[in-house]
C-alpha cells in the first residue's frame, strides 16, 4: 500500500459525487484507490451536524480546522526553554538571544519564535513579559487592504504643483532653502 496522504478537496468532491451515485464505501474506495477504512473515516467524521449528511465542502472546512488545531510539538528541547527563560530574565532580547544560540551552536531559533513563547506565556498567565525591556504590540498579519507604510496621506506628485512654484519668485519655492548652510 502507498504512504498515507491526507484526502484532497478534489477526492472529497468525488467522495460526495459517488456517494449520491449510489455506491457503496467499499466501492467509493476500490474507485478512488483508497482503502475502504480511510472513506469511512472521512465519511464519519466529516458529517454535516445538522442532518448528518456528507458535503464535501463541509468535510474540507472539517478537515482544516482540525489541522490547524493539532497539537504539534516543540521543536525544542526543555533545556533549550529554560536557557532562553534565563536569558530573557537578565533583560536579553530575543534578538540577542536568537544570536547567541546561533552563535553558540545551542539551536537555531528565530526572535519570533521567543516573542510567541513570551505571548504565549502571558496568555497563560506567565510573568516572562515583564524581563522585556520593551514588549511591542502583538503584530497583526496584513493580509487584506493596500499596504499604506512608507505612504503619506493627501501627499500630491511633484508634477501636480502650481505654475507660480515653477517661477521660483517666493522663499520656500527652492530646494535649498531648508538647507542650513
Amino acid at each position: 500500500m502507498n504512504k498515507y496522504h491526507q484526502l484532497t478537496r478534489e477526492e472529497r468532491y468525488c467522495i460526495t459525487g459517488l456517494q449520491s451515485a449510489g455506491l457503496s464505501q467499499a466501492a467509493i474506495a476500490r474507485h478512488m484507490g483508497r482503502a475502504a477504512s480511510t472513506i469511512s473515516r472521512e465519511l464519519r467524521r466529516n458529517r454535516t451536524t445538522h442532518d448528518g449528511r456528507y458535503r464535501a465542502e463541509k468535510a474540507q472546512k472539517y478537515a482544516s480546522a482540525r489541522r490547524r488545531r493539532a497539537r504539534r510539538r516543540s521543536w525544542y528541547s526543555a533545556l533549550q526553554w529554560q536557557t532562553v527563560e534565563a536569558l530573557l530574565r537578565k533583560k536579553w532580547s530575543p534578538e540577542q538571544i536568537s544570536a547567541v544560540l546561533r552563535q553558540k551552536a545551542v539551536c537555531r531559533m528565530s526572535h519570533e519564535t521567543i516573542y510567541r513563547y513570551i505571548l504565549r506565556d502571558k496568555r497563560e498567565g506567565g510573568t516572562l513579559y515583564k524581563h522585556m525591556r520593551i514588549m511591542t504590540k502583538v503584530c497583526r498579519k496584513r493580509y487584506a487592504g493596500k499596504d499604506s507604510r512608507g505612504v503619506l496621506a493627501g501627499k500630491r506628485h511633484i508634477s501636480e504643483r502650481g505654475a507660480a512654484i515653477e517661477q521660483r519668485q517666493q522663499l520656500g519655492h527652492w530646494e535649498g532653502d531648508t538647507v542650513i548652510g
